[in-house]
């Protein structure tokens, strides 16, 4: 049976995008208290695969998903899946707003509900922990003075009520997660395929790998960079392509730009995802 990690304990928006990818097929859910932890159990073997969030429409990239699968393990995305995301204000059941004196979520929600924070709550102490669902759990064993932010399901898991509802910043509110395992997926014509490189330290370095996908004429979706680590200035990029890598003109182009990049690293090919489709039936 399919043994596949998130982002744990119970409750937490990754355990919600697992159970929506993941449907009616058979498998043994496994939570995590991190990222990197998620990730490197897919790669010692303990799991098969693992869901992370990837990026957030308004906070931005997840570092410990891109640091991780560039840089510390050997793994392919094999699927995507887009979850709307809406952020609620969960105490335990019975307390009064004027009585919290700090709030508590993963440093994500806690950046998509920035407004709400900053023009409510202006005295409230912000504390960051792993997860939301983490978070959820302190304010159930708490005394009364603390609230997280959260999904509904954490307050089905933990016993608290929602005091303020969808207070993020945006409606607009949307994580990707990417679905990892050792193989990517088999080519459906509807693809996108993900790369990680970096180039050298010279004029013009990163134009001329670009240039190499507009002279085949294929579509990036997304570019992302972060630190390379191992010296001030240097990045990694991070670009989606549409296109699998089975694909001709994508498979020539990648062939191209692995030999004009100093670092590069195929994170794989996998289907587009559709509001429309489950990923797994």
């Amino acid at each position: 049976m399919l043994r596949i990690g998130y982002l744990g304990p119970k409750g937490t928006f990754s355990q919600e995008a697992l159970k929506k990818y993941i449907g009616k097929t058979p498998h043994i859910a496994v939570d995590f208290p991190s990222i990197p932890e998620i990730l490197l159990a897919v790669q010692e073997g303990s799991i098969d695969e693992a869901i992370a969030p990837m990026e957030n429409s308004i906070e931005g990239a997840i570092s410990a998903t891109l640091d991780m699968i560039a840089l510390e393990v050997d793994l392919l995305i094999k699927a995507e899946f887009i979850l709307l995301i809406r952020d609620h204000l969960l105490v335990k059941k019975g307390t009064d707003i004027a009585s919290i004196r700090y709030i508590m979520s993963h440093p994500q929600p806690l950046g998509q509900c920035r407004r709400f924070l900053t023009e409510q709550m202006p005295n409230v102490e912000i504390r960051a922990v792993y997860s939301t669902a983490a978070a959820a759990l302190e304010v159930a064993n708490g005394s009364g003075d603390c609230a997280a932010i959260g999904s509904i399901a954490a307050t089905e898991a933990y016993g608290l009520e929602i005091i303020k509802s969808d207070i993020q910043d945006n409606d607009n509110n949307h994580t990707r997660f990417v679905v990892v395992g050792s193989r990517d997926a088999e080519r459906t014509g509807l693809d996108k395929t993900s790369v990680a490189f970096s180039t050298e330290d010279e004029p013009g370095s990163l134009y001329r790998i670009l240039d190499i996908f507009n002279l085949w004429n294929i579509n990036l979706s997304r570019i992302e960079s972060r630190p390379a680590k191992n010296k001030l200035g240097r990045y990694i990029f991070f670009i989606d392509l549409i296109g699998h890598r089975d694909d001709q003109d994508l498979k020539d182009a990648l062939t191209m730009v692995r030999r004009k990049t100093s670092f590069f690293k195929f994170l794989g090919s996998y289907p587009i995802y559709s509001e429309q489709d489950s990923v797994l039936g």
